[in-house]
């Protein structure tokens, strides 16, 4: 059984000791995603880290970059660390955490859960990638075996983080438990609207672009494959980019891009194409949104919780070809105007009371109502149902 920290602060006097500074809160972030990667997963946890620091939680990362490691094997941009438990073990314990959060399922969070249990210390998950899904892709291993993993993994825990109901829903059917909210932001200052060019990237209009890792668990070929008007982009890199590049020779593939570059790209598209059928939220999409760009995109987890069936943002559509050609109706002001009800001060809110809430600090007041959600409600958004992110955790 999972002990309990000795303090037994109610919200309300949590909230007012923290305010003044009485209880000092050291988190230790145990992640096997770390740079030099880029994905969803590292910018997340940057872009939370940053607003943990403006409320004043002390951070402490245990990743990767401390460690040897090998390539993980058919995706060598992924770098799985070598170290022995006991090192793993001091790394967290020279922070003396007040809590620990295990990001990932790799062998970083494989110690990380062992040395919380061992200390009969809670800690919290989150699920950040269709872990079965994407090793079953590349591997001979059925996902049933896969999913017993991951119950073993995250049930260990005090509470696992998803960023949708939807994926709530999915996971708790097949047997994970104590699932907290936890959304995800934007940064709108750097994403936005900006004059559109003629012939942007050289190219003709209209401008169908999708962003992000070039792997084989993004679906780019139901993109890629399709008649569409005007011209594709591909902005990212990944380990299917030469073979994608020799299929495709006429999509522009641009590589990675970064800040403001990564910006001005998406501020130039017509429609953002999201052909994923496995992401588990989509920042991407919340990215092209921010930028004014509507979005088409196959109606499942991500994009059915952040646009719904029926909306002027964008279409979502089992036939993705129909749903580009709907989604440049699209508004443009309409896709920043939802963009902007996500925030990532609001999300890290969530993130850091569910990490109070799974070490019994308090009870947020979202519990009953997202238990509810996750169990009753329909398994996607109808027509009329509102878009937007998940109401907040405190």
């Amino acid at each position: 059984m999972l002990q309990r920290p000795s303090n037994s602060y109610s919200g309300e006097s949590w909230a007012s000791a923290a305010a003044a500074g009485a209880v000092p809160e050291r988190l230790v972030i145990v992640t096997d995603a770390w740079h030099p990667q880029v994905n969803g997963v590292v910018r997340s946890i940057e872009n939370t880290n940053r607003e943990l620091a403006r409320m004043g939680v002390e951070v402490s990362m245990v990743t990767p970059e401390r460690f040897a490691s090998i390539p993980c094997p058919t995706y060598p941009e992924i770098r799985l660390s070598i170290a022995w438990y006991r090192r793993i073990a001091r790394e967290i314990e020279k922070h003396n955490p007040s809590y620990v959060h295990i990001a990932t399922e790799g062998p970083l969070g494989l110690s990380a859960r062992r040395w919380c249990i061992r200390k009969r210390m809670p800690f919290s998950t989150s699920y950040h990638t269709r872990f079965p899904e994407y090793v079953s892709a590349r591997l001979p291993i059925p996902q049933g075996w896969l999913y017993a993993f991951v119950r073993w993994f995250h049930n260990g825990g005090a509470g696992c983080m998803v960023a949708t109901p939807s994926l709530a829903r999915e996971l708790s059917a097949k047997g994970i438990k104590n699932l907290m909210p936890w959304s995800r932001g934007i940064d709108a200052t750097q994403f936005h609207p900006m004059p559109l060019e003629e012939k942007p990237f050289g190219l003709a209009r209209p401008i169908f672009m999708t962003v992000g890792r070039v792997a084989l668990e993004k679906n780019l070929p139901a993109f890629l494959d399709l008649d569409l008007p005007g011209s594709k982009v591909v902005v990212g890199d990944g380990p299917a980019r030469a073979e994608l590049e020799e299929r495709y020779p006429d999509v522009h593939f641009t590589g990675v891009k970064f800040g403001e570059e990564l910006a001005k790209a998406y501020a130039q598209a017509d429609v953002f194409v999201f052909p994923s059928l496995t992401d588990t939220f989509g920042n991407t999409i919340l990215e092209a949104l921010a930028s004014g760009v509507p979005v088409a995109a196959y109606p499942v987890t991500g994009p059915l919780d952040i646009i719904g069936e029926d909306s002027a943002v964008g279409a979502l559509n089992g036939d993705l070809r129909a749903a580009c050609l709907a989604a440049l109706s699209g508004s443009r002001e309409k896709a920043r105007e939802l963009a902007m009800q996500y925030s990532w001060e609001t999300a890290t809110l969530q993130f850091i009371n569910n990490i109070r809430a799974a070490n019994g600090v308090i009870t947020p007041k979202w519990k009953k109502a997202w238990q509810y959600a996750t169990k009753s409600l329909p398994r996607s958004k109808k027509p009329g149902d509102p878009a937007g992110p998940l109401p907040s955790a405190d």
